[in-house]
C-alpha cells in the first residue's frame, strides 16, 4: 500500500496512529504530498481529485481517501475492531464525528490566518469556528468521557488527534480550562506509543 501524507496534517495522524495500533506500518510506503484550497501542491491528485491527504493506494482496488474511509478499510483489512460492533458503533461512529468536526474548524481558521490577506480576514468568522470547538469539547466533557476511558477504538483515536491539533495550532486558546476530565484523558492518551510516534512537527 502507498499513504500520501503530509506530518502535519491531523487527519494523517489519524490513519499513521491506527496503523501503529494495528501493526500495519510496514506494510505502507509513505508518500509525501500536500497542498491547500487555493493551491494543490504536490497534493496525489491521481489519488484523490479534492486533493487532500491522506490518500491510500491498495492493491485490492481504486485509492480510498477521506481520513474516516481509510481507517475503516484498514481496520476491517487487519480484523483489528476498532470500530466496535452492536449498538457502541454508534456511539464510536458519533464521537469519531465529534473529533472529525473539531479538526475541521480548527483547520478553517489555520487557513484564515495562513491563505487570506490581512485586510480581506474576519474576525467573527473565526471565532464562530472556535465554538464550535468550544461546544464540542464541552459535550467531549459532559457526555462522552466514559466512552473515551473505554477500549481502544475509532472515536477515541479521532478525538486524540484532535486534541493533539488543538495543541498544535492553538495552544493559545486552553482547550483545558473547565475541562479536568477530559484534560486528563488526553494526558494519557498521548502517552501511547502510536501518538508519541506520530507528534507532528
Amino acid at each position: 500500500m502507498r499513504l500520501y501524507f503530509s506530518p502535519t496534517s491531523p487527519y494523517v495522524r489519524k490513519v499513521m496512529v491506527l496503523l501503529h495500533e494495528t501493526g500495519q506500518m510496514d506494510e505502507v510506503e509513505l508518500v509525501a504530498g500536500s497542498g491547500s484550497p487555493v493551491d494543490p501542491g504536490t497534493a496525489p491528485l491521481e489519488a484523490n481529485p479534492l486533493g487532500k491527504v491522506p490518500a491510500l493506494e491498495r492493491p485490492d482496488g481504486p485509492a480510498l481517501y477521506d481520513s474516516r474511509v481509510i481507517c475503516r478499510y484498514l481496520d476491517a483489512r487487519a480484523e483489528a475492531g476498532l470500530y466496535p460492533t452492536g449498538a457502541r458503533l454508534w456511539d464510536s461512529l458519533t464521537v469519531e464525528a465529534t473529533g472529525d468536526g473539531i479538526l475541521d474548524a480548527a483547520l478553517l481558521m489555520v487557513y484564515e490566518g495562513r491563505l487570506r490577506p490581512e485586510e480581506l480576514r474576519f474576525a467573527p468568522w473565526v471565532e464562530g469556528q472556535w465554538a464550535k470547538v468550544d461546544r464540542a469539547l464541552d459535550v467531549l466533557e459532559t457526555r462522552w468521557l466514559a466512552h473515551l476511558r473505554g477500549p481502544l477504538e475509532a472515536g477515541q483515536i479521532a478525538v486524540g488527534c484532535a486534541l493533539g491539533y488543538l495543541d498544535f495550532r492553538h495552544g493559545a486558546r486552553g482547550w483545558r480550562t473547565g475541562r479536568p476530565g477530559l484534560a486528563a484523558w488526553f494526558e494519557g492518551f498521548a502517552a501511547r506509543p502510536s501518538m508519541m510516534a506520530t507528534v507532528p512537527a
